[in-house]
């Protein structure tokens, strides 16, 4: 594949007018693309400005250490200028064009004049972008065609993978495992007999370009992928899925927006809702995990970042080697994270997922934990988000990030593709079924096996497909890791539901105490609340232990007691019954601080019969945030975070606040007390961080239980659910830590 590919310092035009060149006179090269211009081989520190067609300068900046400069953000338009500065006479670049995105669509031809073969290689995009690309066959390309699947992320999808020599024995039934694609993701679905293409994104790994989380190149760029891949000859239908965990699971989301025509169905896993709610839940940035990601993956956006890029160049490969002259001009994602401090639709929209779900139009798979520990709770804000698409699948459990590779989940994500993708009837085959209890050995120290595909009786495709269609879109399954070993992912039980949420969902509301009670009636009580005191420091502690691992079958948590005068705590009388919720909740409170700012915590908890407290989920919220949006509803209060609608607390004033309890699934049993909490946001997640609000020391927070501000939470109860196993073990389930039951005795607002 390498060998077919221009290697020359400029590439030449791939259509008219979307690329070009600086004359030879000029001491720089320029690539037009879309909303920007690509400036490399400029001497470093060489000041460069440009001009519109109207010879105004618009934008000056400094060629790098490597010579090169990007200048985003340009009004489409012909006749622009890069000019140097200081240099007399000032040497510039013929007149250029930059493009919008309606004038960027590619020719007819232009995506089948590519040829991918197996192996490493490259993907020429709209703007004559080199993405580096890695693509596995099940078999020869002329036995083809295969279903076809890609991954597409700012990782390393595209770096070649290295033979599994432990498994080599098993390589005549799963060539996989001797030519293995590097995204987990690509790989189960490589051993499930698909090809593979993994695709590294514009400025990362061998890419051409400069990284920019989901800048609408990159979004181009998966457009682009998806239509020169299923032009293949080995593609089967000319179409193609999409597959992957997190980020691969987030880009899905974004490239099917864009609704390349060749695209077959995705199926995104452990992802976000939006990357507001997991940078910024309730308003406060989370300096834990989304901070530590930025940083990561910027790191790796650096020339040479990923470390494989070195052993391509130094082997001869002149295009990995030109493509990272533009990787330091990758955008600095992270200060603009901290920089936004409010919620702007024409900047953020763009970068919604819950936002632009409507405009996808394939069929969609979709799982994720509720407890997520690294992309977070919030990705339920999509899922009544896919009403243009046409068949939505959705399995949801408690759980940890990687529980979306787990059988549980994988025996429907991979009778989806071949529902959608292969256009078969679903199997797995006898090879695979020997090898992956090794594999789940492997990933979950446990031993686990696919369950048995529901489709062994159907002749045909197109009946197993009828009969598919006619399930309910929601799967949930409860009580993730007490279904098999203690910890290891496996329900108890599970069911299905036409939609989220349910239907039948009905709102459960307790209120608030002054004996620290939840109850069902209003209090009566004529001035009544209790108060903690804000701690500074809790927003830097987590729920992990020093050596602490999420991915552990039962890990090691430091999940600490509720500290007098430090928190609140409220709970139900025992249970009468077994309860399951499932759903979003909303904490109803009636605040009041001593200074202009609280940053609010409530947790969800089980007090069971045996003495433990089990974690359910939390919700937070800054209380300058409060305003909420048309959208919010009695389950769910969504706030706009908008500047406009900022408003600090007046000392010694009460206000109205509502926090969103993030999606959970929880059966409450007969017998066990259902536990809000409510403190300074910390100690409740493995990875997220908290940066709180300075406030005055000693700062104190009350929360009202009286009859004119009757402070409440509310529950989303799914009434008729019969729950067929017992009180599971404390630990056991996923991303649930428990803690022996310490009583809180409230401090009375003074």
């Amino acid at each position: 594949m390498l060998g077919a590919m221009q290697s020359a310092r400029c590439l030449p035009a791939v259509f008219a007018l979307a690329v070009g060149c600086a004359p030879a006179e000029a001491p720089f090269q320029v690539r037009e693309s879309v909303h920007q211009l690509h400036i490399t081989h400029a001497t470093p520190g060489m000041r460069l400005a440009v001009l519109d067609g109207r010879g105004v300068q618009v934008q000056i900046g400094t060629a790098d250490a490597l010579g090169s400069l990007v200048f985003r953000q340009l009004p489409a338009g012909d006749g622009y200028i890069v000019r140097t500065v200081g240099v007399e006479p000032p040497l510039q670049s013929r007149p250029l064009r930059v493009l919008s995105v309606e004038q960027s669509t590619p020719p007819p031809g232009f995506y089948a004049e590519q040829k991918l073969g197996p192996g490493f290689g490259y993907i020429r995009t709209r703007d004559g972008t080199l993405l580096s690309a890695y693509v596995t066959l099940p078999g020869p390309p002329e036995e083809g065609p295969y279903p076809t699947v890609v991954t597409y992320s700012g990782y390393d999808p595209s770096r070649p993978g290295k033979p599994i020599e432990k498994y080599a024995f098993l390589c005549k039934d799963l060539p996989a495992l001797c030519d293995p694609p590097t995204d987990p993701g690509a790989l189960l679905a490589s051993l499930f007999g698909y090809a593979t293409v993994g695709v590294n994104m514009r400025g990362t790994g061998c890419s051409g370009g400069a990284y920019d989380f989901f800048e609408t190149l990159q979004v181009l760029d998966g457009y682009d992928i998806i239509q020169t891949v299923a032009a293949q000859p080995w593609v089967l239908h000319g179409k193609v899925g999409m597959v992957g965990l997190s980020y691969p699971g987030i880009s899905q989301l974004f490239v099917a927006a864009a609704q390349p025509p060749s695209l077959a169905a995705i199926t995104p896993l452990s992802v976000i809702g939006s990357p507001s709610t997991t940078l910024a839940p309730g308003g406060i940035f989370n300096n834990g995990f989304a901070v530590e990601w930025i940083e990561r993956v910027l790191r790796r956006a650096d020339p040479y970042g990923q470390g494989w890029e070195r052993e391509r160049v130094e082997a001869g490969d002149s295009i990995c080697a030109e493509n990272q002259l533009l990787h330091g001009q990758k955008a600095d994602n992270l200060t603009e994270a901290r920089n936004t401090l409010f919620y702007e639709p024409e900047r953020l929209d763009p970068l919604n997922p819950t936002h632009f779900a409507p405009r996808i139009q394939v069929p969609v798979f979709l799982a994720g934990s509720f407890q997520d520990e690294q992309t977070g709770p919030f990705f339920t804000t999509l899922l009544d988000r896919f009403t243009g698409a046409a068949l939505v699948r959705l399995t949801v459990y408690n759980g940890v990030h990687i529980d979306g590779f787990a059988p549980q989940v994988l025996s429907e994500w991979k009778s989806f593709l071949d529902l959608f993708v292969a256009r078969r009837v679903p199997e797995v085959s006898p090879q695979m079924r020997a090898l992956s209890p090794l594999l789940f050995r492997h990933v979950f120290d446990s031993d686990l096996r696919l369950p048995p595909l529901r489709f062994d009786g159907f002749r045909t495709h197109e009946e197993a497909l009828a009969a598919y269609r006619a399930e309910p879109s929601l799967r949930v399954i409860f009580e993730n890791g007490a279904g098999a070993e203690p910890g290891a992912p496996q329900g108890t039980f599970e069911r299905t539901f036409p939609a989220w949420p349910p239907p039948q969902t009905q709102l459960l509301r307790y209120y608030l105490h002054a004996d620290g009670s939840l109850r069902r009636e209003p209090p009566t009580e004529v001035d009544s609340a209790s108060s903690f005191q804000h701690d500074p420091e809790a927003g830097s502690r987590g729920i992990l232990a020093p050596g602490g691992d999420s991915f552990d079958k039962l890990p090691q948590y430091d999940y600490r007691p509720l500290v007098q005068g430090r928190a609140l705590a409220f709970e139900t009388a025992p249970l009468t019954e077994d309860l399951v919720l499932l759903g979003t909740g909303s904490a109803d409170l009636y605040v009041r601080s001593t200074a202009e700012e609280a940053d609010l915590e409530v947790n969800l908890t089980e007090v069971r019969p045996d003495g433990q407290e089990m974690y359910v989920q939390s919700g937070w919220l800054r209380a300058s945030h409060r305003a909420l949006a048309p959208s919010s509803t009695p389950l769910w209060p969504e706030p706009t975070h908008r500047q406009r609608d900022w408003a600090p607390l007046v000392p010694g004033q009460w206000v109205s606040v509502r926090i969103a309890i993030a999606g959970f699934g929880h059966v409450f049993r007969k017998g066990s007390r259902i536990r809000l909490s409510i403190d300074t946001p910390g100690d409740s997640r493995a990875s997220w961080r908290f940066a709180l609000a300075p406030v005055p020391p000693g700062t104190l927070h009350s929360v009202a239980h009286a009859a004119e501000r009757p402070s409440s939470v509310a529950l989303p109860l799914v009434a008729g659910v019969q729950v067929p196993s017992p009180l599971p073990p404390c630990p056991s389930l996923r991303g649930q830590p428990c803690r022996a039951y310490v009583p809180l005795r409230n401090n009375p607002a003074r």
